[in-house]
């Protein structure tokens, strides 16, 4: 694989990823525990959806078989998302959504920091516009957390219970794969191994402030990053893709 080829596939991976979180996020638009949190989720997504269009952009320039971006989001099968498994997993109740959230934000965090220094102007242009606004997802996320966490004995027990079921989705974001290794030698991309050690530490302390536990390092979920995917991500795609797959070349 060329270095430009590692990067239209790691810029794959990349929109996979926020389009999925995206599309997850939209589902609680009308469904938030306050009108406030509902907007935050809507603007949230919205950011998502918009770091997905530019990364599949870029894809395809790279890829040059004249596909765009919605063909990109709406008519690849399953198989072909190389999404993290952590971001497809069901929003679930309000404490299982701000988990979900906490535990990737604060690794997106991090790769899109490193993005910033790499090599590849697209990737880092890219990386530089999503990071400003996953600092602020992040801090919105860590709040709620801390404030269930440390709030009342129903919801410290639930978001506990959320982290314990959540964590073996994580071992998946800092396992190296060939591309992860393409991108790191080629260009300058994240050091995982590096990544994880900074990532450990920052939810320890999150989840120390929050008054929880860290759950034990086990066996750990992975498959997303080679088209392998839960249960849930067929139902997701079915709702996203539903009006592109009925009605082909349907626009506004």
């Amino acid at each position: 694989m060329s270095p430009e080829q590692a990067v239209c596939a790691y810029a794959m991976r990349l929109g996979d990823n926020a389009l999925v979180l995206g599309q997850r996020l939209t589902e609680l638009v009308a469904a938030g525990p306050e009108l406030e949190e509902e907007l935050a989720n809507a603007n949230f997504a919205l950011d998502y959806i918009g770091q997905a269009r530019m990364y599949y952009a870029l894809a395809a320039r790279l890829e040059g078989k004249g596909r765009d971006e919605d063909a990109l989001a709406f008519l690849r099968p399953e198989h072909e998302f190389r999404n993290l498994l952590l971001v497809e997993q069901p929003n679930g109740h309000f404490g299982d959504t701000v988990v979900r959230q906490v535990l990737f934000e604060s690794f997106y965090r991090l790769q899109l920091d490193a993005l910033v220094q790499c090599k590849d102007a697209g990737l880092a242009e890219i990386a530089a516009r999503a990071a400003k606004e996953v600092r602020y997802h992040l801090r919105h996320g860590t709040q709620w957390l801390v404030r269930l966490g440390d709030g009342t004995a129903q919801s410290h027990a639930r978001v506990q219970a959320s982290l314990l079921e959540l964590w073996p989705y994580t071992g998946e974001m800092f396992a190296e794969d060939d591309l992860d290794v393409i991108i790191r030698e080629s260009v300058g991309g994240p050091d995982l191994a590096a990544l994880q050690r900074e990532w450990q530490a920052d939810v320890a302390a999150i989840v120390e402030q929050a008054t929880l536990t860290l759950p034990d390092s086990g066996w750990m979920a992975s498959g997303g990053k080679q088209g392998r995917h839960t249960e849930h991500m067929g139902y997701l795609l079915a709702e996203m893709q539903y009006l592109q797959r009925s009605y082909p070349g349907a626009t506004w």
